[in-house]
């Protein structure tokens, strides 16, 4: 049997977007060194540094509701464009400054335009796949954005040896070039994708509850959200450790970075079409509890051998994790609010990406790593038990 062949059918749109986003993501390199970009070259102490990070995540959370909401009303094409080719143009105004206050500024703006993408793009798969199709539409954008993030690190670890400047200017210019694709490509719009922008009105009262409101949705974002927070601790602590603690050089995290996304690359679509028939809640259990072993076995961790066994584990709790996320927030939203559910949902992760670097940097700098590794296990379970009991909740 051939585990790729859900990828088959799938329409014309979502190769396009998932074009778009593996040129934006071969570019990906200033988050994952920010931290070591903010302590090694600009001289800010650890805590600070997630700090900034912790600014951009606010950024994120500003940006996800309104994002959404924007998508429904101009459609999410239009979000997406603007996002790319103003996000780009900030990356080089990012490396102009070093002024920790200037920096900060910048993180919160750069997030409000850039993040905007993830509701929009989420919002644009939902709608152009059919329902039977999500799993594989979501998986195979989400192997484009990992077939990007296999590129983008290595290269950003090679070129952090040269200058730190020359990130932002390739983050910049591909985020640029992804969005001139995106604006010239021929897309075909399906019925329901325009009558999904211009249906607002026609929404019936029941239709109308806040999403806040919703109880299976909330629940879901809230029993997400702990081991979410785990998750983004692989950008944030995690180079901290590899780097300081353990004593290896910027290039060899950007290769253990890049074992995560090849182990996507290779396995998150025939290993998701293999695990179809799983309900969402099994899913994500299997994948909550997978995380935290995998972050959690850090503590044990002391060369690149065992380094890359923590990250396979993990690696896996990912991929089952996200893409039953993604196709479950999908599934509980209304079709003519799908863009503002999604919103909430990218909002959810923006409130894990604002809590996680500061936290989890700030435990690694008073407490030490072993404390931190100790700690993203136990949440990352608290995950997996909000998930157990989701089979109630839905019912």
């Amino acid at each position: 049997m051939n585990l790729w062949s859900s990828l088959k059918g799938l329409p014309k749109n979502i190769w396009l977007i998932c074009t778009v986003a593996l040129i934006n993501r071969s570019g990906t390199m200033v988050l994952p060194f920010l931290a070591l970009y903010l302590t090694q070259e600009i001289g800010v102490e650890p805590g600070k540094a997630g700090l900034i990070i912790t600014f951009y995540g606010i950024g994120a959370l500003i940006s996800a509701p309104y994002a959404g909401k924007l998508s429904d009303k101009i459609g999410p094409l239009n979000v997406m464009k603007y996002s790319l080719l103003f996000s780009g143009i900030l990356f080089f105004i990012y490396s102009l400054f070093q002024n920790y206050f200037v920096l900060s500024l910048i993180s919160v703006l750069l997030a409000i335009i850039s993040e905007a993408f993830r509701p929009a793009g989420m919002s644009f798969i939902s709608t152009e796949a059919k329902i039977e199709q999500r799993k594989p539409a979501f998986a195979l954008y989400r192997l484009a954005i990992n077939l990007g993030m296999s590129i983008g690190p290595v290269i950003g670890g090679i070129l952090s040896a040269v200058n730190f400047h020359l990130l932002f200017y390739v983050d910049g210019i591909t985020a640029i070039a992804a969005g001139v694709f995106l604006t010239f490509a021929h897309w075909e719009l399906s019925k329901k994708e325009v009558i999904q922008i211009n249906e607002s009105d026609l929404v019936s009262k029941s239709n109308k509850i806040k999403v806040w409101q919703d109880v299976k949705f909330m629940y879901f974002l809230i029993a997400a959200l702990p081991v979410v927070m785990v998750f983004f601790q692989h950008f944030s602590s995690m180079p901290l450790f590899v780097v300081q603690d353990l004593g290896f050089s910027r290039s060899t995290f950007g290769f253990l970075i890049s074992v995560n996304t090849i182990l996507i690359i290779i396995a998150e679509v025939p290993l998701n079409a293999k695990m179809n028939n799983w309900e969402n809640w099994k899913a994500l259990t299997f994948g909550s509890i997978l995380t935290a072993i995998g972050f959690g076995g850090m503590i044990f961790s002391t060369g690149i051998i065992s380094l890359i066994v923590t990250i396979i584990i993990w690696t896996f709790g990912e991929m089952i994790f996200f893409p039953a996320a993604a196709s479950f927030a999908a599934e509980l939203s209304p079709e003519n609010r799908r863009g503002e559910y999604m919103g909430y949902n990218q909002m959810m992760f923006s409130l894990a990406f604002t809590i996680a670097p500061w936290g989890g940097t700030k435990i690694y700098e008073v407490y030490g790593s072993e404390v931190l590794w100790l700690v993203t296990f136990i949440v990352a379970l608290v995950s997996t038990f909000m998930m157990l009991s989701f089979k109630k909740i839905i019912k």
